[in-house]
């Protein structure tokens, strides 16, 4: 079947869930995933054609788009700050806000000259996309990364591999920490921070295929990771060291006042390019 004349299939297929705009998206999403080539190609070669086991493919990925199971899903990639990383059920799809908060360190980071190597850890790291980030633009720096999700690490080591990155990852419980390990430069995190009251604003895609255990938190302890993880990196920063936190946009004030309880100063909240209060960042 020629490829051009499938696009009219697939666009009339999905039209119950999405608008055109999206679904032309997918198909050249998975154009590029199955056949590794781009929108120009297909219009420089209208005659591309595809054999009984590509059209299968096909299929079977047009069958779980209505079920409205997210694109990244289905491809089982995604990209993050321009480089590739798999995802499945066991992780977060890497968003664009957690890309600010990447661009956010490395833009207060690069250019500073410090003794010996910097020590960075990422907490609750799912795919191990804001380590791997780090890594790839500050290759000097030591970066960890810790997990409660055995699963979710097993992702994030593949990723840090299919990088060509050297991240240091534990399977840890943030929560049932006392005392790290180690003494770090940075500490960054992206927690749990959606709470439950706000599950109306989520689209189905969400709340049915990605893990709630790295989404959700009560709605009468919604800061709880950021207490802990702000008591942790109060004892283990070192002098001078930063502390970042992506963060649930109807919280901003609120977790600004908390990480200013435990000592921190400089304290800042960043908005994101829709001017949502999405991160924070505070020096010990």
């Amino acid at each position: 079947m020629l490829l051009k004349n499938y696009k009219a299939t697939f666009l009339d297929e999905l039209s119950s869930w999405y608008d055109e705009k999206e679904i032309e998206s997918f198909f050249y999403l998975i154009l590029e995933s199955f056949h590794r080539k781009k929108r120009i190609d297909l219009a420089l070669e209208p005659e591309m054609e595809m054999d009984a086991l590509q059209l299968l493919r096909w299929e079977s990925a047009l069958a779980e788009l209505k079920k409205q199971k997210p694109i990244q899903y289905v491809l089982g990639e995604t990209e993050f700050y321009g480089l590739p990383f798999l995802v499945n059920e066991n992780v977060l799809i890497p968003r664009p806000e957690t890309e600010e908060l990447v661009a956010l360190i490395l833009a207060e980071e690069k250019g500073k000259r410090k003794e010996g190597k910097v020590r960075i850890l990422d907490i609750g790291t799912g795919s191990g996309c804001i380590p791997i980030a780090l890594k790839k633009n500050l290759p000097e720096a030591e970066v960890y990364a810790i997990d409660i999700s055995e699963k979710a690490l097993a992702t994030a080591m593949k990723n840090a591999e299919l990088n060509q990155v050297a991240v240091h990852f534990r399977l840890q419980d943030v929560l049932a920490t006392e005392e790290l390990e180690s003494s770090f430069d940075i500490i960054v995190s992206n927690p749990p921070y959606v709470r439950h009251l706000e599950k109306i604003e989520i689209q189905p895609n969400v709340l049915e295929y990605e893990p709630h255990l790295a989404l959700f938190v009560a709605d009468n302890d919604a800061l709880l990771f950021y207490r802990k993880i702000a008591a942790l990196a109060q004892k283990h920063l070192m002098s001078n060291g930063k502390l970042y936190f992506e963060i649930n946009q109807y919280l901003g004030k609120e977790t600004v006042a908390l990480v200013e309880s435990f000592g921190f100063t400089e304290v800042r909240l960043h908005q994101d390019i829709y001017r949502n209060d999405r991160m924070v960042s505070a020096i010990k």
